[in-house]
């Protein structure tokens, strides 16, 4: 099972970023995926996960309005587009698979991560 995650970079306040994670090693089209953030300091959270079929998405209240989820199933792809970003996004970003369809906290896979600045 291999997620490598990509896109992260610096970027000023209210400035936008598109993550994208690239799945292999299992049936992409099967897990529910998600986006977890982890700041230096802090718990790693959650910000964002979407159902196998992309028919349900749900967000972290911090990034609602501003943060959307998407997947590819032919692509066995999920990206996140990251609009009017604020200092405090500034945090390491993960991909993760959880093993079922529906249930996105499932145990599962992670990514290395991708690092996301935003600063002015």
């Amino acid at each position: 099972v291999q997620l490598v995650e990509s896109g992260g970079g610096l970027v000023q306040p209210g400035g936008s970023l598109r993550l994208s994670c690239a799945a292999s090693g299992f049936t992409f089209s099967t897990y529910a995926m998600s986006w977890y953030r982890q700041a230096p300091g802090k718990e790693r959270e959650l910000v964002a996960a979407i159902i196998s079929t992309g028919g349900s998405t749900n967000y972290a209240d911090s990034v609602k309005g501003r943060f959307t989820i998407s997947r590819d199933n032919a692509k066995n792809t999920v990206y996140l587009q990251m609009n009017s970003l604020k200092l405090e996004d500034t945090a390491v970003y993960y991909c993760r698979a959880a093993i079922s369809p529906f249930d996105f906290g499932a145990p599962g896979y992670w990514g290395q991560g991708t690092q996301v600045t935003v600063s002015s």
